[in-house]
């Protein structure tokens, strides 16, 4: 009853000016302003959940054309269920496109947008982090790597998947670029501070370097800085940290341009957004080759890839032919949000038409 009677902001606002629309901000922003600005939708929001009995008002996000509404959920289990969420879908309608990343939502939610086109994307290194009784109604499920696509056959028989990871394959050339500012670490690992991030990588790597050599990591969140300090301190690295909750993607931009080369230490990870946010930066990347998904975007031109024994051996060979890598070039031309949105709309087209032909059978 609360939407329907306006005591909360409710009905989405239709986009005016495609034209005044910027892909810029997080993956999780990226996304659905693409497919803003290339015409899939006429209004794009980001829904999240609220574990409190009173969640706030719709927000601005970084975008004017992107709210952020924010529904309460009915408990903490995955997937996740909101009577809040069912209250808006019956008010206002389903969206034309759902896109669910994470734990997920529940089933009564998919049911109520069963006339919408609704893709799925981990983001982590599982390929499904949503039991079958969810993941049988999506049209589509996106991957960071073929074995999470063939994780998701073996699932679901049948289903369309794509090889087309949110972060990196979304990329943004305007929010990420390069500057002419000095150089003044050698490293950068922008990443959070986990322990599934696979700092300790970066510091034994360092560690077996000559000690002039630095790096800055930037942590949007996590609980392991202070350990961190300690660890290095004590290996006598010279590291210096930007604490959780990070800094604006302006400074983040700022702050790898500082570097000369930027890594992905971790191993259990989704293919991570920063990789090309990195290479959109002039950044050559070291990926450690066991990465689960996104070693894809890891060429000749881009950067290398090295095991954890191998990792300082990597770092001393990238710094020392720095000049020889060109992966801003690269990113334009494959990966940012231009070609990934085209991927998208064509991947939607084609799921479209098994469903007719399906349905005239």
């Amino acid at each position: 009853m609360a939407w329907l009677s306006g005591q909360r902001d409710g009905r989405p606002e239709n986009l005016e000016n495609r034209d005044d629309v910027a892909v810029d901000g997080g993956y999780i922003e990226r996304f659905p302003l693409a497919c803003l600005k290339a015409g899939l939708v006429e209004s794009a929001e980001i829904w999240t959940h609220w574990r409190g009995s009173t969640p706030p008002d719709t927000r601005p996000g970084p975008s004017r054309h992107l709210k952020r509404r924010v529904f309460r959920m009915n408990g903490p289990q995955a997937p996740f269920a909101s009577n809040d969420m069912l209250g808006h879908i019956a008010a206002f309608g389903a969206p034309h496109i759902l896109c669910v990343w994470g734990l997920g939502v529940s089933e009564e939610i998919l049911l109520a947008c069963r006339d919408s086109f609704k893709i799925y994307n981990s983001i982590d290194a599982p390929a499904l982090r949503i039991p079958p009784d969810v993941s049988r109604h999506f049209d589509l499920i996106l991957t960071g790597a073929q074995w999470q696509s063939d994780v998701v056959q073996e699932r679901h028989p049948g289903m369309p998947t794509a090889i087309l990871p949110i972060g990196p394959e979304f990329a943004s050339d305007t929010t990420f670029y390069p500057l002419d500012i000095p150089k003044t670490y050698d490293i950068i690992y922008v990443a959070a501070a986990q322990g599934y991030k696979r700092h300790d990588i970066l510091f034994d790597a360092m560690a077996k370097l000559p000690s002039s050599l630095r790096a800055l990591c930037v942590c949007g969140y996590g609980e392991l800085t202070d350990v961190f300090r300690q660890q290095v301190a004590e290996r006598g690295l010279s590291v210096d940290f930007i604490e959780p909750p990070g800094v604006p993607f302006e400074e983040v931009n700022r702050l790898m341009n500082t570097a000369r080369l930027g890594v992905v230490c971790g191993v259990d990870d989704g293919a991570p957004a920063i990789l090309t946010e990195y290479m959109l930066a002039g950044l050559p990347v070291l990926a450690n080759s066991a990465l689960s998904c996104g070693r894809q975007f890891i060429t000749p031109e881009t950067g290398r890839t090295a095991s954890a024994e191998d990792f300082h051996l990597a770092i001393a060979d990238m710094l020392e032919i720095r000049p020889s890598f060109d992966p801003r070039a690269v990113v334009l031309a494959n990966w940012t949000w231009p070609h990934s949105i085209r991927r998208l709309k064509t991947l939607m087209s084609e799921t479209y038409k098994k469903r007719a032909s399906s349905a005239g059978t």
